[in-house]
């Protein structure tokens, strides 16, 4: 299968005028190809980069410099790095799904309508659309209750299932989750990774941020490592927990570590990439 992805030289900076124009890197020179029906889970420090390279290929930030190359359902190759922003609506309609990290949605609107509206803007008709709306509500878990009740006052993990199912219900070709579980407790957290782990076997493409590197080596094929913005390693799940040690001088999270490849890793660019078959 060819990559429905290919990441080359993405780089992102930002200008802060309020500090007379100081200059921060959010990512530099990433590179990393995504192929079809596959699942790359992205690592490392917080601060390091990793929700700018998934905004950057989703173009909520407009790219410095490099390439985001898209293979499109007709097979066409766009670049999202400077494709045209009627392009990109297209593309986050019909093709390209998002999960951040908290909801965000109209207020005073039921939560099985802003599923429903996802498809609405696909050309559903309504009764159609709650239907399925109501059947991704099931699927989530959440409480029949407050099927007509507005997000805006569920609980965290609540309106993060919301938002997971928001992006799932259009079946995107490809998925970009900004920690999908990281508020969600034990027992959503295995629906989730149950859906995700659904749309996989489906055929969905999807490059995932994360802390918890448990959920991680469940759900990912290969994971890409992140340190101050650049390309640390790409390595296999099994090797994510095993080779994992503190970086002194870096404040991470309780399971954010650096990930570093084994000897039997191949090199390519600024990464090291091993498949889940060779360690399995």
């Amino acid at each position: 299968m060819g990559n429905v992805l290919s990441v080359r030289q993405l780089s992102k900076c930002f200008t802060l005028h309020i500090l007379g124009g100081k200059v921060i890197a959010g990512c530099k020179e990433i590179e990393f190809d995504l192929r079809q029906g596959e699942f790359l889970g992205i690592t490392g420090p917080s601060g390091a980069g990793k929700s700018t390279v998934l905004k950057c290929i989703y173009r909520t930030y407009l790219p410095t410099s490099g390439r985001v190359l898209y293979t499109g359902e007709d097979g066409r190759q766009i670049d999202l790095a400077c494709a045209p922003e009627r392009e990109m609506i297209r593309l986050r309609r019909r093709e390209i799904g998002y999960v951040s990290q908290f909801l965000k949605v109209m207020p005073r609107v039921p939560a099985v309508d802003v599923l429903a509206g996802e498809l609405r803007q696909k050309g559903w008709e309504m009764d159609a659309a709650r239907q399925r709306a109501r059947k991704y509500l099931e699927v989530m878990d959440i409480n029949r209750a407050l099927w007509d009740a507005y997000p805006s006052t569920f609980s965290g993990g609540e309106q993060q299932r919301i938002n997971i199912a928001r992006a799932l219900i259009t079946e995107p070709r490809l998925l970009l989750l900004d920690e999908p579980t990281a508020s969600l407790d034990i027992v959503t957290r295995q629906i989730v990774i149950r859906v995700l782990k659904d749309s996989k076997a489906a055929g969905a493409t999807m490059i995932g941020v994360f802390h918890d590197l448990d959920v991680m080596g469940r759900l990912v094929d290969r994971v890409f490592c992140i340190e101050a913005g650049r390309s640390s390693t790409q390595c296999s799940p099994p090797q994510v927990a095993t080779d994992l040690t503190p970086v002194p001088g870096h404040h991470y999270d309780s399971a954010s570590v650096e990930c570093r490849a084994g000897a039997s890793t191949d090199r390519r660019g600024s990464g090291r990439i091993a498949s889940r078959k060779d360690t399995l």
